[in-house]
Formats: C-alpha cells, structure tokens, sequence
C-alpha cells in the first residue's frame, strides 16, 4: 500500500515538473523598458549610449594605467583593477539590451535569456559589493598601520580576497537562479522593467514566488549588513587614528585618501539601500526603473571617474601615457 501511495506520489510530482517545463519552454519575457515614454526614446538612446561608451574606455583605461605603471602595483590599486572589471563587465551585461530596447520595437528576451543575464548581473553587483568591503579593509591597514602595510597586505592574501568575493558572489547568484527556476512562468510576461531583475520576474511568475523572494531577503539582508559593518568599523578606527596625528597635513592625506572611496560606497549603498526602501507598486515602479539605471549604468560610470580625478599617481600615470602615445605618433 505504501508502495503504491509513494508510487503516485512520485508520478505526481513528475507530471508537476513537467508541467512547469512545459510551462516554461514557451516562455516569453517583454522588457517594457522606458516604453511608456515614446518621446524620449531617442534622447535616452544617446544619453546611455554615451554613458556606457565613458563606462568601457573609463574602466577598460583604468585597468590599462594600473597595469602599465609599476608605481601603481600596490594592494589599493589591485583592488581598484577589479573594481574596474567588475564594473565594465556589470554594464555589458545590463546596457546592450537596454540601447535595442529603446531603438527597437520588439523588446522581447527569451526565458533561458533573462535568466542568464540576471544571474551575471547578480554575479557582478555582490562581487562589487564585498569588493567595496575589501577596499575599505585595504584603507584601514594604510592608515593605521602603515609600517606593517606592505606584510599584512601580501599578494596572497590581497588575492585570497579578491577570490572569496567573486566566489561568494556565484554561490549567491547560483542559489538566487535555482530558485528562480523552481518557479513557474506561461506565455508572454510583460517585465516592468530595463533588466531581468528578480521582483520585475517573481512578480510574472505563475505560482507561488514567496520562498524565493525569502531566500533573496535573507542572503541580500546578510550581504549589506555584512559589508556596512566593515566599513563602519574601519572608518571609525581610521577617523581615530587620523584625529590622533599631530600634523595637518598628514589628516588632510589621510582623509584624501579615503575621500574616493568613500563617495563611492555612499553612491553604491545608499542607491541600494534605497531600491530595498521602495515598495514594488505600481505607482513606485517609475523610481525603481530611475534607481536601477542609477546603479547599474551610471555608477560603472562614476567610479573611474571618482578614482582618477582625486588621485595624483593615477593622473600623472595617464598624463605620462597619453604623452607616450603622443611621441611614437610623431615617430
């Protein structure tokens, strides 16, 4: 009797799967994008057009001077390349099919599409995150303990670090996708959105998005919390190390120093912090649609230039590049 009852159980569940892949198979997503704003379709065209070409040379050039400028082969800068990888690659992901969408009027993506592209746009946005949190480790060690710096940042710890947030970030990613794909989706789904990001695709699923959604609060809770720690943490030990120096011009180098980065994580936190505060309704998608370009177009953007224009070694290192470039033209 048990036999058969787990029998039937079993088909049950099968025939379930297979429904939902049926289900699934016939999948069609419509990004509706900006689409409700025909008039601006155009200008937003070059808008991001331009941003997203400042994005590839801003970032794509910064990794270019680190690599080439041997002054610059420090932990900080290391950390900085990443950044800039992580950046460009956020942007390829999300601002290609952002620039068809405003350009063409059919704006679908496939199912086995949106899902690739949320979960490498979830791989890069929790990798930037932590990489954030590495970086502000990396400010506390220069400026409290400055003669220890070049020992307690080694290259093996500066790259056991660097791996730990991409690999972080995959299993977050992988555990978001899987739970995403235990959801059922039919026919075409119209996403209110520019990107497949998770609320705009549980909120067209055909059955019950509840544990995902938990699943995405708890590790998405954990992550900002986690970093928001570190950096509050290491910014009070750094601002009463730097009260404690005697000279002012040596507070005024340290807070230089950390000025950078610190503009970029209130950029990036608070862009994130706020999308967490807004309610998914239909009157809030409008802001949600303005956050989410906020901070997966234009903060790519933002960093480079955050970087390079405060800091002196990067400058002279593209000043001194641009000046060879310039002589072996002439040549």
């Amino acid at each position: 009797m048990w036999s058969d009852l787990e029998l039937q159980d079993n088909q049950l569940s099968h025939c379930i799967h297979r429904t939902q892949e049926n289900q699934t198979a016939g999948v069609k997503f419509i990004l509706l994008g900006f689409s409700e704003y025909p008039e601006l379709q155009v200008p937003l065209f070059l808008f991001f057009l331009t941003i997203y070409t400042v994005t590839v040379l801003g970032n794509t050039g910064m990794i270019l001077v680190i690599r080439v400028n041997p002054k610059l082969h420090t932990p900080m800068y290391f950390f900085l390349s990443h950044l800039s990888f992580i950046d460009f690659c956020y942007s390829t992901v999300v601002t290609p099919k952002l620039l068809e969408n405003l350009v063409m009027e059919d704006r679908t993506i496939s199912f086995p599409g949106c899902i690739l592209q949320f979960f490498f746009a979830c791989i890069f946005v929790v990798t930037e995150t932590f990489m954030l949190a590495v970086m502000a480790y990396d400010q506390l060690v220069a400026v409290c303990h400055p003669l220890l710096y070049t020992v307690a940042m080694s290259q093996k710890l500066c790259s056991l670090l660097v791996a730990t947030s991409y690999s972080w970030s995959i299993v977050c990613s992988l555990t978001f996708t899987y739970f995403l794909l235990t959801l059922s989706f039919c026919g075409t789904k119209f996403i209110n959105n520019f990107v497949c990001e998770h609320a705009a695709i549980v909120a067209v699923s055909c059955s019950d998005p509840s544990v995902s959604q938990k699943i995405l609060f708890v590790f998405a809770t954990f992550n900002e919390i986690s970093n928001l720690v570190i950096f509050l943490a290491s910014y009070i030990f750094i601002f009463i190390t730097v009260m404690k120096m005697p000279s002012t011009g040596g507070r005024y180098k340290a807070f230089s120093t950390c000025a950078s980065h610190l503009t970029a994580i209130t950029i990036f936190h608070g862009t994130i912090l706020f999308l967490y505060c807004v309610p998914t309704t239909k009157n809030s998608w409008l802001m949600v649609k303005v956050a989410s370009v906020f901070y997966t177009v234009v903060i790519p953007t933002l960093n480079p230039l955050i970087y390079s224009l405060r800091n002196k070694y990067v400058k002279e290192a593209v000043r001194k590049l641009i000046n060879t470039q310039l002589f072996c033209h002439k040549i």
